[in-house]
C-alpha cells in the first residue's frame, strides 16, 4: 500500500491513496535522480579525469482521479487540491509511506494541478508536477543524541604534586543514510572557546565566544542554510559568525560511523552538548 501526503506552508494537507476522494494511480520519480558527472579533459588527452558527481533537483509527478459523489462535490474537490496545492506558497513537505518505511521530502508544485478533460459523473482525472530543490528523501524523524562526559588522565610512574588531566564530551554516531549530512549543534553553556570536531574526517568547528551558565549556542551546517546564533540568557539573540575560526568546517556527518568530540578552554560537567540531524536516502 503506497500513501503520499503533502503539507503546504499554511499546514493544509491532501492525502493521495489507493481510496477516495484522491485515488492515487501513478507516482514516478522516487528512485535515483539525474546525475551531473564533472569531469576535465587535457589536451591530446584520451577519454577524461573523473572529478565528481552531483545530483539533480528530483523530479516527481502524480497522477490519479478526484473520487466525489457528484459533479458538485467533485468540483469541490477540485478547488480544495488547487488550495493545498498553490505554487505561490513555496516548498512544502511531502510525505511517502510505503512498504519499506515512511520518508518525506521538501517539494515545489510546478504548477496548480492540472484536470484534464477526463472526467464523469463520479471521478475527474488529474496530473501533478512537483519539484524538490532536494534530492534527497529523509528520515521523518531527527535522531537526537546527547555527547557524553568522560574524563580521561594522563599516567606517570614518577610520583608528582600536580595532577594533569583531559576532559571531553565523545560520542559516536551512526549516519544509516547514503550519503553525508548537515549537523544541527547545540551546546548549552558554561563554555570558554567551544570547539567541536569530527575525529572520523579531522574536521572541526571552534567559536571563539564565552558562553554564560544559560546561554545556548546554536550551529547548523547545512548547505545554503549555514547559522551561528548564541542565544543568551534573557532571549536575545546574537549572530555568532564572527566568532568563527578561520580553520573551521561546517562539517557534515559522513556515511557510517563518525566520531564527534567536543572541548573547551574551561572544564564543566555542567555543559551539555546535544547533535540534531537526519539521515538521508538518495531514492525509495
Amino acid at each position: 500500500m503506497r500513501k503520499l501526503t503533502f503539507i503546504n506552508a499554511r499546514g493544509e494537507s491532501v492525502v493521495f491513496n489507493d481510496s477516495a476522494p484522491f485515488l492515487m494511480t501513478k507516482l514516478e520519480g522516487t528512485g535515483g535522480p539525474a546525475v551531473d558527472i564533472q569531469t576535465q579533459r587535457a589536451p591530446f588527452q584520451d577519454g577524461a579525469t573523473y572529478l565528481d558527481t552531483f545530483l539533480q533537483s528530483r523530479s516527481l509527478s502524480v497522477e490519479g482521479a478526484v473520487m466525489a459523489k457528484s459533479k458538485k462535490d467533485i468540483f469541490a474537490m477540485r478547488q480544495m487540491l488547487s488550495r493545498v496545492l498553490n505554487p505561490k506558497l513555496g516548498p512544502g513537505t511531502l510525505r511517502y509511506e510505503y512498504d519499506g518505511g515512511v520518508k518525506e521530502i521538501q517539494a515545489v508544485p510546478e504548477g496548480a494541478p492540472n484536470f484534464p478533460n477526463r472526467y464523469g459523473e463520479t471521478f475527474q482525472v488529474f496530473l501533478i508536477s512537483l519539484l524538490c530543490p532536494s534530492p534527497f528523501w529523509t528520515d521523518t524523524l531527527t535522531t537526537s543524541r546527547e555527547m557524553s562526559y568522560i574524563m580521561g588522565g594522563f599516567g606517570f610512574s614518577l610520583r608528582l604534586p600536580a595532577t594533569f588531566s583531559r576532559r571531553s564530551f565523545r560520542r559516536t554516531f551512526i549516519n544509516e543514510g547514503d550519503v553525508e549530512t548537515p549537523v544541527k549543534i547545540e551546546f548549552r553553556g558554561p563554555a570558554q572557546n567551544p570547539t567541536i570536531m569530527n575525529n572520523t574526517t579531522g574536521e572541526f568547528v571552534k567559536v571563539k565566544c564565552n558562553l554564560g551558565e544559560n546561554d545556548v549556542l546554536h550551529i547548523h551546517t547545512a548547505f545554503g542554510n549555514k547559522r551561528v546564533v548564541v542565544v543568551r540568557a534573557d532571549g536575545t539573540k546574537e549572530n555568532a559568525f564572527h566568532y568563527l575560526d578561520l580553520a573551521s568546517t561546517f562539517f557534515q556527518l559522513q556515511a557510517g560511523e563518525n566520531e564527534l568530540e567536543y572541548n573547551s578552554n574551561n572544564d564543566s560537567t555542567k555543559t551539555k552538548v546535544t547533535i540534531k540531524y537526519k539521515n538521508r536516502y538518495v531514492g525509495v
